[in-house]
């Protein structure tokens, strides 16, 4: 966390005009692990420190001299804190709340750059280093230990991760906080609450991810869903004026969120992964004001009268005058004995950095004949002893991009089976070999094989917009012209027909993945997720 710009005298005094004087003594807190979220603090005298009390002690993070600034990307979003700030000596600050904040940077562009680039700086510091206010203790082993790490990585929250199976520290931990084996994975928050076994809502909850959200107010928009399409409308939405509310059943991302790298995205010559387009895309979001609540499913939408009210999983509901369901879809899942039991003992939906470090130096298979499977295929032939790619067409050519597939035939640790189905898995607590039939010979083949990425065709999860929303017989949201012919649930009342992204009900659009007719490509989600505002703004202008 080392990135302090020095900040100059004019750039100081322009922040005078939305920030607070302070004076401060030596080691006086200004704030602790969980608070609300805090202020930016300008140093004009003395000295402030950054200090992460997770894990086993104390550790100072950095320290802020005269006209350097704190903060990190925490402020922008309105989160709890995440780490102790205390003064080193005494002097004078002045703080910067978060309100004013964005206030600043919505007006200033130089100190906008300034700032942004510094708490983006610092947030990809502190996730690479691990220091936070979460320890999270588990085993590679256990499906859960999985699931909690990629959901921390995907929400860009920095954390301690400490392995039983190889890490000397974790018995003194376990023992620290009267922890049994049996209660693993467990996280621990703020270095006092302790989560044995816990889910994704229970984590969000203890770090306080939704805590600063009103869901009580109107909005002017729901997002449901923050791939890249739901992102790309937050962005939009929230820098034209909109008061926005994303609300994502994981962590931002979406399917795109799991790629390893994208090359054909416009502008990226050398490519970015989807974990890096969802977290410049977030921080984008939240600078215009946008609001992404986490680990919450939207279960239902009354569509009876407007606004509109999305019902939350634990029962709470949002009124909101427009929706873009940006929902997406998942990967179908092959009907096989025991694929459920190795799911992340084996088993993996995702191909990130750190499902790879997972099965280093040893044969895997990537399952599928898309892009993503393409992208999984060369990214984990490049640390682990080859990958078997089974895909069930006689062709790439019509679901894959051209220079993926020339990458995979070139590729001499990439061995591609076509007309090829997996058929079988076998292990105890963890896969151990794998079966699969070649559908032209007839043959199967049995191999010891401990790690399958699956990334397979994808379905929408609709059932619950059925009796609000026409769709096709796919179960993918019908939208513009496509409804000439629909007999959607509820009739269409309005003179005009619907838009070109809206769905049966006036004012609720559809973007991405779950839209019948959509073009699989990021690119292309994120278009939608662009041009749908206009949209937005003219059912807004509607009675």
């Amino acid at each position: 966390m080392a990135y302090a710009p020095y900040l100059t005298e004019d750039q100081i005094e322009r922040i005078r005009e939305y920030a607070k004087p302070r004076q401060v003594v030596a080691d006086e807190v200004l704030y602790e692990p969980g608070f609300d979220t805090p202020p930016v603090y300008v140093v004009i005298s003395g000295a402030i420190r950054i200090v992460a009390v997770g894990g086993e002690k104390e550790r100072t993070v950095t320290t802020y001299r005269p006209t350097q600034f704190s903060g990190e990307l925490l402020m922008i979003s309105g989160r709890r804190s995440i780490y102790r700030c205390q003064a080193v000596e005494a002097g004078t600050l002045l703080a910067l709340c978060p309100k004013d904040l964005r206030t600043l940077i919505g007006k200033d562009a130089e100190l906008s750059d300034i700032i942004m680039n510094a708490f983006l700086a610092r947030r990809l510091s502190l996730k690479e280093t691990g220091q936070g206010n979460v320890v999270v203790l588990g085993s590679k082993y256990s499906t859960n230990t999985l699931a909690i790490r990629e959901f921390l990585t995907r929400d860009g929250h920095p954390f301690n991760y400490f392995d039983l199976d190889s890490d000397p520290v974790t018995q003194d931990l376990l023992n620290r906080f009267d922890v049994a084996i049996s209660d693993i994975p467990v996280v621990i928050c703020n270095n006092t609450q302790v989560l044995k076994n816990p889910s994704t809502k229970e984590i969000a909850e203890c770090l306080g991810f939704n805590s600063n959200i009103d869901d009580s107010q109107v909005r002017d928009l729901v997002i449901v869903g923050a791939g890249p399409a739901g992102l790309a409308a937050a962005v939009y939405a929230a820098s034209e004026g909109l008061d926005v509310l994303v609300v994502e059943k994981a962590a931002p991302g979406g399917q795109a969120g799991s790629s390893s790298k994208i090359e054909n995205y416009l502008g990226f010559p050398t490519g970015l992964s989807g974990q890096e387009l969802a977290d410049r895309a977030i921080a984008q979001a939240e600078k215009f004001g946008a609001r992404i609540m986490v680990a919450r499913s939207v279960e239902r939408l009354s569509c009876d009268q407007r606004p509109y009210t999305v019902a939350l999983d634990d029962g709470h509901e949002i009124p909101t005058r427009t929706i873009v369901l940006a929902i997406g879809a998942q990967y179908n899942k092959p009907a096989l004995p025991r694929l459920e039991s190795f799911s992340g003992k084996g088993i993996y939906y995702n191909s990130t950095f750190m499902e790879a470090q997972l099965c280093t130096g040893e044969q895997v298979i990537v399952i599928g004949g898309g892009n993503s499977a393409g992208q999984a295929a060369v990214f984990l032939s490049q640390n682990t002893a080859g990958v078997t790619m089974l895909v069930r067409s006689n062709s790439l050519a019509d679901t894959m991009s051209r220079y993926l597939i020339q990458r995979i035939e070139e590729n001499p640790l990439v061995q591609l089976h076509y007309s090829s189905e997996l058929t079988g898995l076998e292990g105890d607590e963890h896969l151990e070999c794998v079966e699969w039939r070649d559908k032209t010979s007839g043959k199967t083949f049995s191999q010891p094989i401990r790690h399958v990425f699956m990334m397979t065709g994808a379905s929408p999860k609709t059932d619950w917009l059925s009796s609000c929303l026409a769709l096709d017989r796919k179960g993918f949201i019908l939208t513009g012209r496509d409804l000439e012919t629909a007999k959607p649930p509820i009739p269409w009342l309005l003179d005009r027909p619907p838009y070109m992204l809206e769905a049966s009900l006036p004012g609720v659009f559809v973007v991405g993945d779950a839209r019948s007719g959509n073009v699989k490509r990021v690119a292309s989600a994120v278009g939608e997720g662009s041009i749908v505002l206009h949209l937005v703004h003219q059912a807004l202008t509607e009675p």
